[in-house]
């Protein structure tokens, strides 16, 4: 008898969960609405053109998030190889067919819908790696034969992303992959093993690469030039700096207005700061707190090992971009292209979020229902 996809009785969501994430939903909209408004009125006349957009990808989104939530939680390790082939192929295509925007091959067009196939890489190696390692018999011991297959996988599928110029993408996947690795019983002196070889391929990714050692320069002090290539950090920090305690009020930015470059994508979080405060700043970064802390509960309780690995994945991926975006803009690390989850502007990226959320939500059901 043929097993439908979709389970008509389970038990009931994390209601803890799913309330921060609305909630962090419609922050998120109302921020990106907040900082896009002055560069989508100097570049199309239409203040509301950025938000619009990302409203429609949040419904979108959001009708996936539930369709995920009620799927069938083996069709996850079905689609697990097929996945994975799909996506080959479309990082491939994106090198052969892909736009080219600043020097950067990232976004794929089928018809009237562009994409950014890494989007799809970080989960897709999440959901490999976790449904490899829950089907072994044994342990992860051997250095080699166990623990170094595992690596080569995520550096290929991160060599990918990294061919399209995307070295924070690259980055994420790979590390998308080693959190799963650690989870499914990888050891700390295993890691400890391959992180010379991983901080010479940074070193060098940045070196051999002219905008990328320039930014690390700048990093090193970005005052220096900071009418030059330290402008975007420098600003930043202006933002951050004059919100204060309690911030000038929502809408009430001035560094949003042509001083920050594009603040509706990766330097959200400033806006936010110079708008809401610390207090504002606060209560985003309790709300992801409250959400990683509610993902690895769901994690724990999950009825099989796949499912708890790819809900430590996701939630693990949706902690280190945040910690990542907010080092980038407070100056702790040199710049690069890592967005805020559920903030930052970015159709493909909201909709691939909300889906993944989807899935903790239906591992939370069946967490439930054994309780």
């Amino acid at each position: 008898m043929k097993k439908s996809l979709f389970v008509k009785k389970q038990g009931n969501v994390d209601f803890t969960f799913l309330t921060t994430l609305i909630i962090l939903i419609i922050f998120g909209l109302t921020m990106t609405f907040s900082a896009s408004s002055a560069s989508a009125h100097y570049q199309y006349n239409d203040a509301f053109y950025f938000i619009k957009r990302q409203m429609f990808f949040a419904v979108f989104g959001l009708i996936i998030m539930y369709a995920v939530s009620r799927i069938d939680l083996e069709w996850a390790k079905r689609i697990a190889l097929p996945l994975l082939g799909i996506t080959v192929v479309l990082l491939v295509l994106v090198l052969i067919v892909g736009e080219d925007i600043k020097g950067a091959k990232r976004w794929l067009k089928l018809g009237p819908i562009s994409f950014q196939p890494s989007e799809i890489a970080k989960y897709c190696v999440i959901i490999f790696m976790a449904k490899s390692i829950s089907a072994r018999k044994k342990p992860i011991q051997k250095f080699f034969a166990d623990f170094i297959p595992y690596i080569l996988f995520c550096a290929f599928m991160a060599g990918l992303v990294f061919a399209e110029n995307h070295l924070s993408g690259a980055f994420t996947v790979f590390v998308s992959g080693m959190i799963v690795l650690f989870v499914g019983g990888a050891k700390i002196w295993q890691f400890c093993m391959c992180l010379p070889p991983v901080i010479v391929a940074v070193i060098a990714a940045i070196a051999l690469e002219p905008y990328r050692l320039k930014r690390f320069l700048t990093f090193l002090d970005p005052f220096e030039n900071y009418l030059g290539d330290g402008f975007q950090i420098v600003q930043s920090l202006y933002a951050i700096g004059s919100g204060g305690f309690f911030g000038l009020g929502l809408g009430q930015s001035r560094q949003k207005y042509l001083y920050i470059p594009e603040p509706h994508n990766d330097f959200i979080f400033p806006i936010i700061c110079e708008e809401l405060g610390f207090v504002g700043a606060v209560f985003m970064i309790a709300l992801f707190l409250i959400l990683i802390w509610r993902g690895i509960k769901i994690a724990i309780e999950a009825p099989d090992s796949f499912s708890s690995m790819v809900v430590c994945g996701i939630i693990g991926l949706i902690g280190f971009q945040v910690m990542i975006n907010i080092a980038v803009v407070t100056s702790s690390m040199p710049v690069t292209g890592m967005p805020l989850p559920f903030f930052s502007y970015g159709g493909t990226a909201l909709v691939f979020q909300l889906a993944a959320m989807g899935y903790i939500l239906n591992v939370s059901r069946y967490s439930a229902k054994n309780n």
